[in-house]
């Protein structure tokens, strides 16, 4: 019975999609920005501005890119995304489309 339970666990964990894969590779790299940007700051070098820069560049940069992925990822696979615009309720009949003739 324990046996069953741990192989539903692993299964249940090894199911990760791309997109949380993509959200936790970009958790991670953003740790590690902010990490760089400490370190930067502490040892105070003359290449401290540039890595300030560039860590302050893809803290902007990277949850774009993120989202871009995650936005594109839905409209390929026809799953809805947090980016897609809500379309409004249609008010028009749909025989009235231009190049459908109406049903009779």
């Amino acid at each position: 019975m324990k046996e069953t339970k741990k192989q539903n666990g692993k299964n249940k964990r090894s199911s990760w999609n791309s997109r949380q894969v993509v959200a936790m590779a970009g958790v991670v790299l953003l740790v590690l920005l902010y990490v760089v940007t400490l370190i930067a700051a502490i040892a105070d070098s003359s290449q401290s501005s540039t890595w300030f820069r560039i860590c302050l560049f893809a803290t902007f940069a990277l949850p774009l890119v993120i989202w871009i992925y995650s936005w594109m990822h839905g409209r390929l696979t026809g799953k809805s995304a947090i980016g897609d615009p809500q379309s409004p309720p249609s008010t028009e009949d749909d025989s009235e489309k231009v190049g459908e003739k109406p049903v009779k």
